[in-house]
């Protein structure tokens, strides 16, 4: 019954911005899951972008997006975000978040993606 639901995505020139918003219902125990982003560019594996522990602590950047990307959650809405700065034709992929209950590093529940295209 866990539903995450992506929002915010689009066309953006190279070096704009947007925000990734990622909705999550039917889950009880969103506070104490890590969350995460991932995407997927065509012709390319998924790859992990960002995590997040329950309370925002010690947040993981994958190297290409470090000092651009900022993930954060607000815990009463229930609501993860990726916002998203100087960004580059390669940032271009579906973005996807996704739930590990557990903090496990196993993530059980995803979104059905958004799409970020970025152009030069």
């Amino acid at each position: 019954q866990v539903q995450l639901v992506e929002s915010g995505g689009g066309s953006v020139q190279a070096g704009g911005s947007l925000k990734l918003s990622c909705a999550a219902s039917g889950y009880y125990y969103f506070s104490t899951s890590c969350m995460g982003w991932f995407r997927q560019a065509p012709g390319k594996e998924r790859e992990g972008v960002a995590r997040i522990y329950p309370h925002g602590g010690d947040p993981y950047y994958a190297d290409s997006v470090k000092g651009r990307f900022t993930i954060s959650r607000n815990n009463y809405e229930n609501t993860l975000y990726l916002q998203m700065n100087s960004l580059q034709p390669e940032d271009t992929a579906i973005y996807y978040c996704a739930s590990d209950q557990d903090c496990s590093n196993n993530f059980a529940y995803w979104g059905q993606g958004t799409q970020v295209t970025v152009s030069s």
